[in-house]
Formats: C-alpha cells, structure tokens, sequence
C-alpha cells in the first residue's frame, strides 16, 4: 500500500514507522527539522527500552513536492485546527479523491475534510497508544496498551480492509464501529479528562485531580459533554484499551466521595506530573488550541440544541482567551480560587 501522511508529529510518524516496517511504501510530510533527522538517519522508533531507525520511507516538507505520486491512503494526523489548510494543500495537489484517513483528537475534522475534499471517501481514526516526541525525528512510545479504532465518516467508505492492513502491522488493539461520531465523541471524553483545567491553572494534572473542587468542575465538564451526547443520540463506545462506557457510568452515576478517590489514583497512576496537550501547545505559544475542538465543542453543539453547558463553555472561552493574549496567563497560574471565580463555581 502507498500511504501519505500529512502532519506527521508524534502521531504521523508513529502510523508512517509501523506501516514502513511492514512493507508498506510511506511518505510523510512533516516539518523541515524532522524532513532533515529523517533523511540522515531513518525514523527513530524508541519502544521497550530500544530504538529502531525505519528508513524505508520517504520525508518531505510540502505536499506539493509529491504531485503526481499515486497513493492508495492520505492519512491526515495533523491538529484539527491546522485540518483545512492541510486539505486544501491536497486538493492543489490533485490528490484529493484518495480515500483519507483523519486520525486526530477532538470533533469536526471530518466536516471540515468534506469541505475541501468532496469526493474523497472519507475515514475516521482514534488512536489510544501514547506516543511522545523525544526530538525531530524521534519517537517514543510510552506503553503498549491501546490501538486504533477506525469508521467510516462518508456515503461509500470502507475500513475493512485498513482494519486487516492494520492489524498485521502491530498496531495493538484494533476495533472497527459503525457510527464515527460515537466513536470520536467517545475519545473526546478521554481527551477533556485533566486538560482545560491543568492548562488554564498551568498545573500538573495529579494535583488538580488532588483537589476536590477541581476536580469537581472536572466531573462537571464531563458529565455536560455526556448530555450532549444523548441529545445527538449517541452512546459511548469501548476504545482500544479504554472501557469509556464504564467511565461514562462512573462519572455520572457513583458518588464524589467514591469517584474522587478513584480518579484521583487513576490520573496520578497515569500521567503523573505529565502536562498535557493543550498545555504544550499553549507553552509553545501557538495562537491557536484544540480547546475549539474538545470543550469548545461540547459548548458548541449544546448551544446549537439549546441545551445548557456552562463549565465547557467556560473553560473553552477562558482558555482560548489566554490563547490569544486577551487574558494574562498569569493571572491563573497556580491559582485555582481565580479560574473556579472565573466560571462561577463556588471556591
């Protein structure tokens, strides 16, 4: 299979290294440092205390320098943010009727690919495995638990065939649904866990989970996304490694005395003091955030349903507002009695 990655960070390059050492021909678009790592010495791999240089692959900085390339797969791993810029550079390209793969993080990077990219079939990708930058061109994965779940977001889609493609390259767990949306709302519950919250407070997710009126406003957020859910009519759906059905129940339905606890344990046992997505964007000083595409979502379609969610929209409104230097980061930084002001939450 000829496979083109657009976008390949931590993700891309992970899902162009595997599908490269099972034999299948990868390119990647990637930025000028990791384009430079890799033609000097592979795509480094480090996993289980090793790591293995893939250079059986190719490494590009624009799209444009593979027009007239055939491929059989475009896989877009880019930001949701960045996805109709990347869609667009594709379309110029004369590429754009490969069946394309979005796996991403977040909700609407497939309407948005549908704008610039109409007759392309169209797929949705979670991915579940942690995977870390360590430099350009190197790679870590972290743990072995997860995979990818695949669904087919377009009339005519397919993922059979990239489901069994998958499976023989080591991908862990690979699971195939019938509604992408399930699907991609379901990993966006994973993603809102311990993100908005340590980002906006510049703070490590244990100890936020470590106090109880954060956390509280956690559970909240959560719980809104969940009516969101119902009123759209979809049900959450187990992901490769992760019973988010069970954490759906928990977070709804089990008291805070016992939920606290547990999740406590759950975010120290798992991230530690790891910051999170939305952190490192934020200190890279992007002016842009998936905080648009996880609360801001949630926020956004409650909005279009009239249904209330005041705590996504709070967190997305005053996040996006550090984001764009409308609010001093430093107002908020290790200052949790400002943020549960800020979005009305007795302190």
């Amino acid at each position: 299979m000829r496979v083109l990655i657009v976008g390949a960070g931590a993700i891309g390059s992970f899902f162009g290294h595997r599908l490269a050492s099972a034999g299948h021909a990868v390119t990647l678009v990637c930025r000028a440092p990791w384009v430079k790592a890799i033609q000097s010495q592979g795509l480094g791999l480090e996993e289980k205390n090793r790591v293995l240089f893939q250079t059986n692959l190719t490494a590009v900085p624009n799209v444009a320098d593979v027009t007239g390339n055939a491929f059989d797969l475009l896989v877009c791993t880019t930001k949701v943010y960045d996805t109709a810029q990347a869609m667009h550079q594709v379309a110029r390209s004369a590429i754009g009727r490969v069946p394309l793969l979005l796996l991403q993080n977040g909700v609407g990077g497939e309407e948005i690919a549908a704008g610039a990219l109409p007759q392309a079939p169209r797929l949705a990708g979670v991915i579940t495995l942690p995977v870390k930058v360590l430099s350009p061109g190197l790679i870590r994965l972290a743990a072995t638990r997860g995979g990818i779940g695949l669904a087919a977001a377009s009339p005519g889609a397919q993922v059979d065939d990239l489901v069994a493609t998958l499976r023989q390259a080591d991908f862990g767990e690979i699971r195939s649904y019938v509604d992408y949306r399930a699907m991609r709302w379901s990993k966006l519950l994973l993603n809102m866990l311990g993100n908005a919250v340590p980002t906006i407070l510049d703070t490590p997710p244990d100890k936020i989970y470590g106090q109880r009126r954060l956390f509280d406003l956690e559970q909240a957020a959560f719980c809104e996304a969940l009516a969101v859910m119902r009123a759209l009519g979809l049900k959450s759906v187990r992901l490769p490694g992760y019973p988010v059905p069970l954490l759906a129940w928990g977070m709804s339905r089990l008291p805070a005395t016992v939920l606290h606890p547990l999740f406590r344990r759950f975010i120290v046992g798992g991230r530690g003091g790891k910051m999170p997505s939305l952190h490192l964007d934020l200190i890279k000083g992007k002016q842009k955030s998936e905080v648009d595409f996880l609360n801001g979502a949630v926020a956004g379609h409650a909005r279009r349903i009239q249904l209330g969610a005041p705590m996504n929209h709070a967190l997305h409104s005053t996040l996006q507002a550090i984001v764009s230097g409308d609010l001093p980061w430093a107002e908020f930084q290790g200052q949790p009695q400002k943020l549960l002001a800020r979005v009305g939450w007795p302190a």
